[in-house]
């Protein structure tokens, strides 16, 4: 089993032992979503350990005023919007508009529609999701790291194997920490970790969550 397997089967066996009645697997991929489920084995393996796999389709999707600063209507894939906690699973990597994609950017997961536009003022954007979503909790996995040429990648020699996955309560310190520890990328690098702050999303100063940031390895 892959990393990315074993942290999402972790995620469900752990949140089925704190009493969840029905745990949901739900992402918008980039690619074909049943290929990237399949190739990934992640579908496999999420039902294995008990939870619901829901792939988009455009009967899934629900037109939502999301009451951003510059986002309002879009498409939102329902499962996102009908369960009463979640879990945001991001793989860290590197990106070149936004310099990493960590929880903040694995919301565009959420969405349908043309998400090309975002990239117009993507760090505002980012700020409207995470301030739509306010995730229960940000599970970064950081075993395998792709640490340039990103979002896609291309070369083996991109991709650093650091074992460690990483989690917050906090989204914006979860982040913060992460594009400082595998990137040492400071939060003036990162405009919208700055503009999430300044809302109220979280803070920048992963330093003073030291008790609510772990990071395994």
């Amino acid at each position: 089993m892959h990393s990315d397997q074993k942290v999402v089967s972790e995620i469900i066996r752990q949140s089925v032992g704190a009493g969840a009645k029905r745990v949901v697997v739900a992402d918008v991929s980039c690619n074909e979503p049943r290929r990237c489920f399949q190739r990934s084995s992640i579908a496999e393996a999420a039902q294995r350990a008990g939870a619901e796999v829901i792939l988009p389709d455009p009967t899934k999707f629900r037109e939502v005023d999301l009451q951003g600063e510059v986002l309002r209507a879009w498409p939102v894939f329902e499962p996102f919007l009908n369960e009463d906690k979640i879990i945001n699973v991001p793989i860290a990597k590197h990106h070149v508009l936004t310099g990493t994609t960590l929880g903040m950017k694995n919301w565009h997961g959420i969405l349908g529609g043309q998400r090309n536009q975002l990239h117009q003022r993507i760090h505002e954007s980012l700020v409207d999701l995470a301030d739509f979503m306010r995730p229960t909790l940000t599970t970064i996995d950081c075993y395998r790291i792709l640490l340039r040429n990103g979002p896609t990648g291309g070369k083996l020699e991109d991709v650093l194997l650091k074992k460690t996955i990483v989690a917050s309560t906090d989204p914006v310190a979860v982040d913060a920490y992460v594009a400082k520890a595998f990137w040492d990328m400071e939060v003036d690098a990162l405009p919208y970790l700055k503009l999430a702050a300044k809302r109220g999303l979280g803070i920048v100063g992963f330093e003073k969550l030291r008790s609510q940031i772990n990071a395994l390895s």
